[in-house]
């Protein structure tokens, strides 16, 4: 497996990242070093949260989350997921799966063993942190979820799925305001897998995917001229047009495209349709959550169209999440750690109150 390293001239003059790196070396299925970066802030005798990012982040989103934590006395603890920030990159599409996300970060989860943790995830790290509790239920003690799932879906009609599939195939890669509004719809007349499909689809087949534009897009308050000169100089090939502040430091960890490859595979492995290759590893996933105990909080944001409902299973299936008290957080957007990291920090907190 060829690994990628972001130089650390990248990652210099950050705004409001001025954190120190921690390092730990594991090696892939095939004996490859692979170099995980975190976090690692507050107090080491405080209780630990494990905040987990997703695509296309890194621990740069949890930047105005952690004093709030540290502040109240708790360790925190947020790493990069291979693939991003400062994190080693494999080089290749196929070198990313669901599966091997959650080998490589059990893997660096036990070479440091923590135990007595909360998980906070959101987007991608809902997904692999939940996959890690339920390998390793000792090591935690509690849930937070944001913005995420644990999507299994054996049943999706085979129309469905050949609809998918033919779109995957046939259709031309979609322009990123064609995917961006497919987004918008989820939940709509349209099947969510197919929706979402657009958004695999866009990032597996876009070479060099604006990351920072991307982000700086969703996040900094731009005027729609501005915007929409943004999207029309990416057409042209300029990767993260006129960038801001957000929008450089969300593309830092990318050099140029080669570096992008776990961004631009990983919404492939949503495991959306039963043929999915993760599908029986949800299916266990769910058993054991069923029968789990412990405390999860769902903290969701309240305007976030492509996660919109999706607390649903959590609340009815985990016993753990029964009688919690679930809040939604206001205007958060997706990355609810930009929109709200105050709310975060409280729904983090709250969780650290339940039995």
């Amino acid at each position: 497996m060829e690994i990628l390293r972001t130089p650390d001239a990248r990652f210099e003059n950050l705004p409001e990242y001025a954190f120190a790196p921690h390092y730990t070396e594991i090696h892939t299925e095939d004996g490859t070093a692979l170099r995980i970066h975190h976090l690692d802030e507050g107090p080491r005798d405080g209780p630990i949260a494990l905040c987990l990012h997703g695509q296309p982040a890194w621990s740069y989103l949890y930047r105005n989350v952690i004093p709030h934590l540290t502040a109240a006395g708790v360790r925190v603890l947020t790493p990069d997921l291979p693939g991003y920030g400062k994190s080693d990159k494999p080089a290749a599409l196929a070198d990313y799966s669901y599966e091997r996300q959650v080998d490589w970060m059990s893997a660096w989860l036990e070479a440091h063993n923590f135990r007595g943790l909360t998980l906070f995830g959101q987007d991608w790290g809902g997904l692999i942190g939940l996959r890690l509790v339920a390998r390793a239920p000792d090591r935690f003690e509690r849930v937070v979820l944001s913005n995420t799932g644990l999507p299994h879906n054996p049943t999706v009609s085979d129309e469905v799925a050949e609809r998918v599939a033919r779109f995957w195939e046939e259709a031309p890669t979609p322009s990123l305001l064609g995917m961006q509004r497919a987004l918008t719809r989820m939940g709509g007349d349209r099947h969510p897998a197919e929706s979402f499909a657009y958004w695999q689809k866009w990032c597996w087949e876009t070479v060099n995917p604006p990351v920072g534009m991307l982000m700086s897009l969703m996040l900094d308050q731009q005027s729609a001229a501005s915007k929409a000169m943004k999207v029309f100089m990416n057409r042209l090939g300029t990767v993260n047009p006129f960038p801001t502040a957000r929008a450089r430091a969300y593309e830092a960890p990318f050099p140029d495209a080669r570096y992008k490859m776990g961004v631009r595979a990983m919404p492939r492995q949503v495991p959306t349709l039963p043929s999915a290759p993760s599908t029986t590893a949800q299916g266990e996933a769910w058993a054991f959550f069923e029968r789990f105990q412990k405390p999860v909080l769902c903290a969701f944001a309240d305007n976030d169209p492509i996660t919109r409902g999706s607390e649903g299973d959590f609340l009815h299936r985990i016993p753990g999440a029964q009688g919690r008290p679930h809040r939604k957080i206001p205007g958060g957007g997706h990355f609810v750690q930009e929109g709200a990291p105050l709310g975060v920090a409280k729904a983090i907190l709250d969780s650290l109150r339940l039995a």
